[in-house]
């Protein structure tokens, strides 16, 4: 009587090279299968265990048990699985968990390029047509359990009234399935090979609303503005108990968005029982001022998890009391955003829904049971707007999600998300009353033309602080280069933590400006202010000047730079400046600059809700 063979998916050695643990292909395929049917919301559960499951059954090929034995092979065993999740299950559901199963580790791969696919190309229709080893060894080891593609085609095609819908759903449940299968396949491996490893950063909600609670009342409103931007506050407030799945936040600069929008989301969590909080912002720029406000209100009950490409957390020092540095836990939540407070740009948060590979796919299957906040949501990508809205209009519908859209100048989403994504998605205006907008009006904005940059440049110098906003960088570096007295210049190209050491000391020269000379009277030459900057400053960088001076573009854009003019509106008659450089001409192609010059020339006030709505209008018509 022989022994039974042993199918091995991993194997552990000590520093000699001798094996001192084995995972089997059964266990390892059945342990997937669970985290994986653990992370899906409840429709979907079945399926992804599903591909659990058979995700690794190529590993039953002689060829990868010598392979794993030490033998310098190259196998394929990710299109053993996809043969045999089509083989078990056909139709829609085979088809959807072939994707996800070839492509588990070099990415979902294309359908077909041609309806002749070869063997060797590397699309699935092509993949399987490969001829492989026997893998039928795991029906006998492992246990399929039965799926009912009537139910599955029913939930597809639910909400959607053409075939193109169906289609772009289809592939939205791909990728999130693909999410759970490659997490749950990622965190079984790591376990079994390093052990179990402390990778989650948590945070208590109820604590951070009680500290933000506690911040708001700290506010004793006083000026007539404050007064304002307190019962605005309250509109949202009020709605804490309404139930949607999209929430529009229209609130002036100058508002308190920032803080509102956080007690809000905190709130909504606490009430529906939500995991976890991502905000997500537009710009660097914007993060690291967010990031450090919650990090100061937050420290002691929440762990924040920062992803953007221009921060990195080896940077840190330990300030954990466990077995890994805060760094180094931070780092390993953020390979599948395994943390309950989360800050991350656009780019990260829209690359983690439509790509194709599972290192930043891996993310997606933890944006179900989150409330989603969009700061400055007027900044997603107007040419790929489209994509986005669907998108966020999925996560709330289908995963249990709530969405907050953000922003000082708010298009018209409804008819937006009706156009883009789901006629059916349920909206809410939690700022219905906007009768008192005008007062958060602290400047005017005056178109002066052309003008040359030696005029711009003189004219700017005979304030006590400017901001001078340019459509190019290389354009900003020429102005800044010609700028006399306290000049800085603000660029994309800039590291992050150049950028932010710049505008903190930017921040601290207009604190000793307003303190050394009251009401910024007779201040001299040599302590005037100038700053020249692209639009990476426009949106939530808290820099207060006396005068803005802002190129034509879009009006989001020159409304968004008005925002940092009088922001505390402690001056009379502050004015922000349009205008366009001698010798530079606006690009046909530029739409929204285009729009812009009309309103110019329609409208007396073009901060005016009509103005704004007109615009909004043009833009997406």
């Amino acid at each position: 009587m022989t022994d039974e063979k042993i199918y091995k998916a991993h194997v552990k050695t000590d520093e000699q090279g001798n094996t001192i643990d084995i995972q089997t292909v059964k266990q390892h395929n059945e342990d997937t299968a669970k985290l994986a049917e653990e992370f899906a919301v409840p429709k979907l559960k079945g399926i992804v265990g599903a591909m659990g499951l058979l995700h690794d059954v190529g590993k039953y090929q002689p060829s990868f048990q010598r392979k794993i034995d030490g033998a310098a092979l190259q196998v394929d065993h990710s299109t053993c699985g996809a043969l045999a999740a089509k083989q078990e299950y056909g139709k829609s559901l085979g088809l959807m968990m072939s994707y996800c199963i070839a492509g588990h580790h070099s990415g979902i791969p294309d359908g077909e390029a041609a309806p002749n696919d070869t063997p060797d190309m590397p699309t699935l229709r092509g993949r399987l047509q490969k001829e492989l080893e026997d893998f039928s060894k795991y029906k006998s080891e492992i246990r399929l359990p039965q799926l009912d593609e009537r139910e599955f085609q029913v939930y597809l095609s639910s909400d959607c009234t053409t075939g193109d819908q169906v289609i772009e759903k289809f592939a939205f449940f791909t990728r999130y399935c693909f999410s759970c299968l490659t997490d749950a396949d990622s965190l079984d491996t790591a376990e079994f090979t390093s052990g179990k490893t402390e990778r989650s950063l948590s945070a208590d909600f109820e604590a951070c609303l009680e500290r933000v609670n506690s911040r708001l009342a700290a506010f004793t409103p006083k000026t007539d503005l404050q007064k304002t931007r307190a019962v605005l506050q309250n509109q949202v407030f009020e709605k804490s108990e309404l139930d949607s799945e999209i929430y529009l936040m229209n609130m002036p600069t100058g508002s308190g968005k920032t803080l509102c929008s956080i007690k809000f989301a905190l709130e909504r969590a606490i009430k529906t029982g939500k995991k976890r909080i991502i905000y997500i912002i537009p710009y660097n720029s914007i993060i690291d001022q967010t990031a450090e406000e919650f990090s100061s209100l937050f420290t002691g009950c929440a762990d924040i998890l920062r992803h953007q490409s221009t921060f990195s957390y080896d940077e840190l020092d330990d300030t954990k009391d466990s077995s890994k540095g805060y760094g180094e836990i931070a780092k390993l939540a953020a390979e599948n955003w395994d943390a309950q407070l989360i800050i991350t740009t656009a780019v990260q948060f829209f690359e983690s829904i439509y790509a194709n590979k599972r290192g930043k796919l891996r993310k997606l299957h933890n944006m179900a049971d989150s409330v989603l906040v969009f700061d400055e949501a007027h900044l997603m990508p107007r040419n790929y707007l489209q994509p986005c809205l669907r998108a966020i209009s999925y996560i709330t519908k289908y995963l249990n999600s709530e969405a907050v859209f953000l922003t000082a100048t708010m298009p018209d989403f409804k008819s937006l998300i009706s156009q883009y994504a789901m006629q059916n998605s349920k909206i809410a205006d939690l700022v219905s009353n906007t009768s008192e907008f005008y007062k958060f009006n602290k400047c005017s904005y005056v178109n002066i033309g052309e003008i040359s940059e030696e005029s711009l440049i003189t004219k700017a110098s005979l304030s006590p602080s400017s901001l001078i906003v340019v459509n190019s960088r290389a354009q900003a570096r020429k102005l800044y280069q010609a700028c006399p007295g306290k000049r800085y210049h603000l660029s994309t190209y800039m590291t992050a933590f150049d950028r932010k050491r710049i505008i903190d000391e930017i921040k601290l020269e207009l604190q000793k400006l307003e303190k050394d000379y009251p009401n910024l009277e007779n201040v001299p030459d040599d302590r005037r202010i100038t700053v020249v900057s692209t639009s990476l400053i426009e949106a939530g960088v808290d820099l207060d000047f006396y005068c803005v001076f802002r190129e034509l573009s879009g009006l989001d854009s020159i409304l968004q730079s008005g925002g940092r003019c009088n922001r505390e509106g402690k001056r009379k008659n502050a004015e922000v400046f349009i205008f366009t450089l001698e010798g530079v001409k606006i690009p046909s192609q530029d739409e929204r600059a285009n729009i812009t010059k009309g309103l110019i020339n329609r409208y007396q006030d073009i901060s005016c809700p009509e103005s704004i709505a007109e615009y909004y209008e043009s833009c997406s018509s």
